[in-house]
């Protein structure tokens, strides 16, 4: 059972599984561009899914995947939620993250439909990590049970490693 503020919810969509294939998405930038996994072809990808950049636990989560991956050659981590993009990009301002790349499923929540991470309950994503190879195949997954924890950051951080 899955909770957000020590409360069950329910979801829309089914959650992906290692060795699935990564569903395509259009979602939006700070700057409102549309941006899909084509866009990051070949490169290992990190989907760090989150309800709300501005809550602690997901400033922490992003701030914490950026610093340890920025460096990591053909890497990008995705930063998502259904944050209003102004939000996103105020966020990246003010905490002086410039290369972040932030993504809202504001618009029609189809990102969180398809990974299966839209809370019924409060139309905003669970807390989640996934792993792309180039190829877009997923490598790790971490869907949280308690949404109001933070993610196993090394497990994910050596699965990222894992693919060279």
């Amino acid at each position: 059972m899955t909770t957000f503020l020590g409360n069950p919810v329910t979801f829309t969509g089914s959650q992906l599984q290692v060795g699935d294939t990564a569903h395509d998405f259009s979602l939006t930038t700070p700057n409102l561009e549309k941006k899909s996994l084509a866009d990051f072809a070949g490169k290992k990808k990190v989907l760090s899914v989150i309800p709300s950049i501005d809550t602690g636990i997901c400033s922490t989560q992003t701030r914490h995947f950026n610093q340890a991956l920025s460096d990591m050659e053909d890497t990008v981590v995705l930063t998502v939620s259904v944050d209003l993009p102004f939000a996103q990009g105020k966020w990246c301002a003010a905490e002086g993250i410039e290369n972040a790349i932030m993504i809202s499923d504001y618009f029609d929540h189809s990102f969180g439909k398809a990974y299966g991470l839209l809370i019924n309950e409060w139309h905003l994503l669970a807390r989640a990590v996934l792993v792309l190879d180039a190829d877009n195949k997923v490598t790790y997954v971490e869907y949280l049970d308690n949404i109001n924890s933070e993610p196993n950051y090394d497990a994910a951080i050596e699965a990222v490693k894992a693919l060279g």
